[in-house]
Order: structure tokens, then C-alpha cells, then sequence
């Protein structure tokens, strides 16, 4: 499973000699950002059959083409990315951004704050 921010360290970080060190039949799933994987190499590994499947929520380019090979691959499962979304996501996102203001204006620390230098 790939989960990882997209930064200029991470961008096509898993091309076609990463997945060579999978073990053969092994499943490819990437929560992570699409750009972080080289498609084509992860097409490749699927047809070849060293990967036995791929389950993703996120491609290179979004949204994924209707002409992309990973929409008549058998053995792909694509996932809408916001596939966790929950009664209460919107609720937890709204008190996020107003404590993050809130902490703004006492100048408090922020429940998330951006590292500038990893960009996460």
C-alpha cells in the first residue's frame, strides 16, 4: 500500500524498476497522489501479470480517462478518492478550519500547520 504526500521527493517515485522489486502476484494499491506512481509502468506490471492486481483512488492525471487501459483491466479496482467520506467528514473539516482561525488570531499554534520545507 502506497500512502505518501505528493512533493517534488515523492513525484513518479514508484516507476517500472520499483514495482520489479515486488514479489510477482503481488497487489499494488496507492491511496497516495496518482503522480507519485509512473502509470505506464503500473499498466506494464499489470498486463505482464508480475503484479496480480492494483486497487487506486488516484492517477496521474484526474480524472482518469475514459481511453485509460486501467478501466478494461479485470484485475484493477478503481475507487472513487473520496471514498472515505462519512456523515461527520464535513462537520470534523469545518471545526478544523475554525480552530485553525481561531488559533490564527490568538496566534496559537495550529492543529495543522504546512511544513514549508517537505510540503506535508
Amino acid at each position: 500500500m502506497l500512502a505518501v504526500p505528493h512533493t517534488p521527493l515523492t513525484d513518479k517515485m514508484i516507476g517500472a524498476a520499483e514495482l520489479a522489486l515486488l514479489p510477482g502476484g503481488a497487489y499494488f494499491i496507492n491511496i497516495a497522489r496518482g503522480a507519485v506512481v509512473d502509470e505506464l509502468a503500473l499498466i506494464e506490471a499489470l498486463r505482464s501479470g508480475h503484479l496480480s492486481g492494483a486497487a487506486l483512488d488516484v492517477f496521474e492525471k484526474e480524472p482518469l480517462s475514459p481511453s485509460s487501459p486501467l478501466w478494461e483491466m479485470s484485475n484493477v479496482l478503481i475507487s472513487p478518492h473520496s471514498a472515505s467520506t462519512s456523515d461527520r467528514e464535513n462537520r470534523r473539516i469545518t471545526d478544523l478550519f475554525c480552530n485553525n482561525c481561531g488559533a490564527t488570531w490568538t496566534a496559537s499554534l495550529c492543529a495543522t500547520v504546512l511544513n514549508t520545507e517537505t510540503l506535508y
